[in-house]
């Protein structure tokens, strides 16, 4: 993966009359972040601190979901329940896959035939 950066800088030196300096400055960074960090006791439990440029990074809010696997724990953002059921409502509408199985056709089970109570 190709690293790109760019930077912006603009300066606005000092004016006769006003001794101020404006700096303005813009950074804009597309490459994937790592560092080492270390695991550290925090009570009973133990913690990664996370630096601040990771954090500003991945854009994460104040709950994330945790995934451990062998040799690394994944962080990403929670999702909230039934993120994304609304596109996959609308995809399965348009392939027409949102039809009953059986049709108009109510099929009963044992459950209807032997439990359910008017």
């Amino acid at each position: 993966m190709a690293t790109v950066f760019s930077l912006s800088l603009k300066l606005q030196r000092d004016v006769p009359n006003d001794r101020s300096a404006i700096l303005d400055r813009k950074i804009d960074c597309n490459y994937n972040v790592a560092m080492r960090a270390r695991i550290v006791k925090i009570g009973n439990s133990r913690g990664v601190r996370l630096p601040k440029l990771l954090l500003d990074r991945s854009n994460l809010a104040d709950e994330v979901e945790l995934e451990a696997e062998d040799g690394q724990i994944t962080i990403r953002a929670a999702r909230q329940p039934r993120d994304g059921w609304t596109e996959a409502f609308r995809a399965m509408a348009e392939r027409g896959d949102d039809k009953l199985v059986h049709g108009d056709t109510l099929i009963p089970t044992q459950w209807d035939e032997e439990e359910w109570e008017w």
